[in-house]
């Protein structure tokens, strides 16, 4: 299995900022795409920022010019830097990775970590 495990989220005043990082463990072979979700309470979890192998990036449009994806194929982690901060941002970050790992063989993975909690407020 390969496990993904957050940290740094927290409490930030608006227009503040915060570093998320992402490392997954276990016998990976090759991470393909591994990028960042939210959930605010009483909506779903949605994309915020995703980077492919090749180093391609996609954002959600409300967070494009302020959030920032970058990702370390040797350490296979992924960083998100979030500035300008907006309460709207309110949510728990969840990350995600699909690629390649050895369980006996070769198998396929898409897996998610625990969540980190992001919370905006003066």
């Amino acid at each position: 299995q390969v496990q993904l495990v957050e940290s740094g989220g927290g409490l930030v005043q608006p227009g503040g900022s915060l570093r998320l990082s992402c490392a997954a463990s276990g016998s990976i072979f090759r991470i393909n795409g591994i990028g960042w979700y939210r959930q605010a309470p009483g909506k779903q979890r949605e994309l915020v920022a995703t980077i492919t192998s090749d180093g391609s990036t996609n954002y959600v449009d409300s967070v494009k010019g302020r959030f920032t994806i970058s990702r370390d194929n040797a350490k296979n982690t992924v960083h998100l830097e979030m500035n300008s901060l907006k309460p709207e941002d309110t949510a728990v970050y969840y990350c995600n990775a699909d690629g390649r790992y050895l369980s006996f063989s070769w198998q396929n993975f898409d897996s998610w970590g625990q969540g980190t909690q992001v919370t905006v407020s003066s």
